[in-house]
């Protein structure tokens, strides 16, 4: 997302909230160092949040080919960086995410793509995993997809318990892995660091 496809009228609403927020915790917001700070911060939630103007089963479609393989297609540690819809602050980790093609196959970069429309959202790592799990099943379609997600939330880092190492593993599996523990193990031996 470029500068120029930022909808102007929705960033300085939200840039005229954030002058209020400012104020409410105690600061100056006409200050030199916080004076284009309101208008930076929208134009940064709007693009953390540009997830909710992307349609990731139209994405997806543009890139789905034949093929005919019927083994594991694994993208491996793809980066995201979202926000906890609790405190609204980011969580961000890696996504890998398996499937077994079922005549089909989705160009490799839109599985990155489709994390990123469903990250740049506010959301909980949970129901992220579980999106793209789904989506990938059901718009490919896939014989079974598998999505494991290890993410560091910014949530318990700097604020409430304050635990700097903590990481959190999310997993949702469906189709033939929901079936086979085997499968499961494969994709998860395919994930491991060497």
């Amino acid at each position: 997302m470029e500068i120029k496809d930022y909808d102007e009228a929705t960033v300085e609403a939200v840039a005229a909230h954030i002058r209020k927020i400012i104020e409410l915790l105690g600061e100056d917001p006409t200050r030199e160092g916080l004076l284009k700070t309101p208008v930076r911060a929208a134009k940064a939630l709007y693009y953390a949040s540009n997830g909710y103007r992307i349609d990731p089963s139209a994405l997806m479609r543009q890139a789905i080919f034949e093929y005919n393989g019927s083994q594991m297609i694994i993208v491996r540690d793809i980066e995201f960086y979202s926000m906890c819809e609790h405190h609204l602050l980011p969580f961000f980790g890696h996504v890998s995410i398996g499937y077994i093609p079922d005549g089909t196959m989705v160009g490799l970069s839109k599985l990155a793509r489709i994390v990123d429309a469903y990250a740049r959202r506010f959301q909980v790592q949970e129901r992220f995993t579980t999106e793209l799990c789904k989506e990938v099943y059901e718009t490919l379609p896939a014989k079974g997809v598998m999505v494991v997600c290890n993410a560091h939330h910014m949530c318990m880092k700097m604020r409430g318990v304050e635990k700097q190492d903590a990481t959190t593993t999310t997993t949702d599996y469906v189709g033939v892995f929901a079936d086979d523990p085997m499968l499961r193990r494969e994709f998860l031996e395919s994930i491991r660091y060497r």
